[in-house]
């Protein structure tokens, strides 16, 4: 069975438990953006005391364009993720594309994420999953948009039959039509029902596929995250960036750095609900 919870760095992510964040810009465009950004999470995680993850991506291979930026690729993306941990102890979460990559990345990470369109290739989720297993790391897996939360399970006993049952899964939208998005709430408490925490990814379910670059609606995110946090969700994956106009990629779906507090103010105080209410639920069934 799945781990549960599933600890990431000093954080645990699970049912019970307050929210954990998952947090960065798109890919890494500089060292200086990727620090900056950094600085500012681990200022927050102090502060409030909340589970913050710093993600940011070394290589988006799955750009729609030739002409758009990819990041600096794998060996000096690792550099900055490495500089970004040590400077400000934050855990690390980056994506995975090919199975070579599998091993340098998690010397370095803490999660190792399989991309959505990539979840159901094997080859690759045995890579993860090896390198992952072996460094006591995480995988957290994109739940495809062309597939059904029940089917995850194959992808659950895939992890596991590779040897780690320390996996997150991570719904961001399911397409209907010409590659636009819905987000069908029933995911979360499905894909728990296989043991493992979930996590909502709120700014990928904002995009807007389609064209030479992909278009999307930051004013929605605060929509869909509270609605996911209220449905039970583990933990809230967010793309942010200072000035997401001028962000290199999937800028039209990051939350501006400067309101992400309030927004993840908003959800712990909605998590704390949920769990106030799902605490007065199981003692009213043992009273009964």
């Amino acid at each position: 069975m799945p781990m549960q919870p599933v600890s990431v760095g000093p954080w645990k992510c699970g049912r019970g438990l307050p929210l954990l964040f998952i947090a960065g810009p798109c890919v890494l465009e500089s060292e200086e953006l990727a620090l900056s950004v950094a600085e500012k999470l681990a200022d927050l995680s102090r502060t409030h005391n909340w589970q913050i993850v710093f993600k940011s991506s070394y290589d988006k291979a799955n750009r729609t364009s030739v002409d758009s930026f990819r990041g600096p690729g794998l060996s000096k993306g690792l550099d900055i993720l490495r500089k970004v941990q040590e400077r400000f102890g934050l855990p690390l979460l980056t994506d995975v594309h090919e199975p070579q990559q599998a091993d340098p990345v998690a010397e370095v990470c803490d999660v190792l994420q399989v991309p959505a369109f990539l979840a159901r290739q094997t080859d690759l989720v045995e890579s993860i999953a090896t390198a992952t297993a072996q460094r006591g790391r995480v995988i957290n897996v994109k739940k495809p948009q062309f597939l059904a939360p029940e089917d995850m399970v194959h992808v659950v006993r895939k992890c596991e039959a590779f040897g780690n049952p320390r996996i997150l899964l991570t719904d961001r939208g399911t397409m209907f039509g010409y590659g636009r998005l819905i987000n069908d709430f029933r995911c979360i408490p499905v894909m728990q029902g296989f043991g493992t925490p979930v996590v909502f990814d709120a700014t990928h379910s904002v995009q807007i596929p389609g064209g030479a670059t992909t278009g999307g609606n930051r004013k929605l995110v605060p929509f869909l995250s509270r609605a996911a946090v209220a449905c039970g969700c583990d933990a809230v994956f967010f793309e942010t960036h200072p000035d997401p106009d001028r962000a290199l990629s999937d800028g039209p779906n990051m939350v501006p750095l400067a309101e992400l507090p309030q927004l993840m103010q908003q959800l712990t105080q909605v998590r704390n609900l949920v769990l106030e209410f799902d605490a007065s639920a199981a003692g009213n069934t043992t009273n009964s």
